[in-house]
């Protein structure tokens, strides 16, 4: 597990993290992303943009979760994906996430079911077979922060494409930064 210090908003989470000793539930993951208050400025340390890609920055990890900062310029989104055996909470810190959900057709293509726009504070979870692909689709310069849990760590997720029915595994980096201290 990386150790780090931590401001006081996030101790309580990273305790229940720490005390998983099995995979959390969608209920537990959205339950714990409630009660937090964090905003951008508690996790600034971690809050770092890719220019071509979002970036995935891990504020901690342990055998059961990894806990993460993700950031997105305008225009960035992830890739149509699911979560392979792992359960994802996801809470917006700063501005409006579009998360488009998908299912597949008869012939085998994926298609758009549904799309939402989560604001400040609003929280979406969720696990394994689900695919959808979390977007910043606000205007140019208006940035996109968000706090991920996954349990257990996601360290690979099927993508798919709208054009052809293949599924491809894919392995997302992970951006780790220590603080106070390092590992």
């Amino acid at each position: 597990m990386i150790t780090t210090a931590q401001p006081t908003k996030l101790a309580r989470l990273l305790e229940r993290l720490d005390a998983l000793r099995s995979r959390a539930t969608i209920e537990q993951l959205t339950e714990w992303l409630g009660e937090t208050d964090l905003t951008t400025s508690d996790v600034a340390h971690y809050v770092r943009f890719g220019e071509r890609n979002y970036l995935r920055n891990q504020v901690r990890g342990g055998e059961w979760y990894h806990l993460l900062v993700i950031c997105w310029r305008s225009g960035q989104r992830s890739p149509i994906h699911n979560h392979a055996a792992s359960t994802c909470g996801l809470k917006v810190l700063t501005g409006v996430a579009t998360e488009t959900k998908f299912a597949f057709t008869p012939c085998g293509l994926i298609k758009a079911v549904s799309s939402a726009d989560m604001g400040t504070g609003e929280i979406v979870a969720s696990q394994d077979a689900d695919i959808h692909q979390v977007s910043n689709l606000q205007p140019a310069g208006q940035d996109l922060i968000t706090l991920h849990i996954y349990s257990p760590p996601l360290l690979r997720m099927d993508t798919y494409s709208l054009t052809d029915g293949l599924i491809r595994e894919y392995m997302p980096i992970i951006h780790e930064y220590t603080m106070g201290g390092g590992i």
